[in-house]
């Protein structure tokens, strides 16, 4: 399908699209907090810029949505400039292994989540954090 919109403009509304605050996060924290657990969200000083992090427990989570990181099952590039997707997708998931080997490498636990893992039943992934923090 042909892009509708000059480049110049698809640019200006590319870059209206926040990395942060999406509905899926938004819903992800409330659980978290909910349960009286404390973290701090989209961490600037942390590298990577984890969605969330457990300074205390040493854990970093990271809520991927299956577009920007490239998900086998859901990621569909458009057809427009595809190139420039197949590099731009292709780096995100080369920076997300950077990421997961740097927290490894300090000794961190690092959790990683679908979006579509997180829309289809987040109370698995939800279970699967608080388990490893009330340990």
């Amino acid at each position: 399908m042909a892009d509708n919109v000059s480049r110049k403009r698809r640019s200006e509304i590319m870059g209206l699209v926040k990395s942060k605050e999406t509905k899926m996060e938004i819903a992800f924290r409330k659980e978290l907090s909910g349960r009286g657990l404390i973290y701090r969200k989209n961490a600037k000083g942390h590298f990577g810029k984890p969605d969330i992090v457990f300074k205390k427990h040493e854990t970093v989570i990271f809520l991927d949505s299956c577009f920007w990181h490239g998900c086998k099952k859901h990621c569909r590039l458009p057809s427009s400039r595809r190139k420039y997707w197949v590099v731009k997708i292709d780096r995100n998931k080369q920076r997300d292994l950077e990421v997961g080997r740097h927290y490894r490498r300090l000794g961190w636990k690092i959790f990683r989540f679908w979006e579509h893992q997180i829309k289809k039943d987040p109370s698995v992934a939800i279970e699967k954090t608080v388990s490893f923090l009330k340990k």
